[in-house]
């Protein structure tokens, strides 16, 4: 199962890796989502999947529980990352209502 997950990990990483290398704008906003995704999915991966509830009950023994903080901060990643690509988002609207297109080189040419 392990191998299924970090091949699946790789494939999602080497995905936003291809989309925040385009030319489009859309798809490198697209390409860090899927990025942070990824990362999302290493966390709760590493964090283990397997145990009880992080609280026991009185007279429990020797049970394995699951670590909640992995969770937590997946929970706080997901939340961050929806505010990023909303602002990428909208950032990339405002591009294209100025120059009328999403194609990244064309910001290099008013640099100059």
């Amino acid at each position: 199962m392990s191998l299924v997950v970090a091949t699946a990990l790789g494939l999602l990483f080497a995905a936003g890796t291809y989309l925040m290398l385009r030319r489009d704008a859309v798809r490198v906003v697209l390409g860090s989502l899927i990025i942070s995704q990824a990362a999302n999915i290493y966390l709760m991966t590493m964090g283990g999947g397997e145990g009880g509830v992080p609280i026991l009950s009185h007279g429990g023994g020797s049970h394995h529980v699951t670590d909640p903080v992995p969770q937590a901060l997946v929970l706080t990643a997901i939340v961050i990352g929806f505010a990023t690509t909303a602002f990428l988002l909208s950032l990339t609207y405002r591009f294209y209502e100025e120059n009328e297109e999403v194609d990244l080189d064309s910001l290099r040419g008013e640099l100059l």
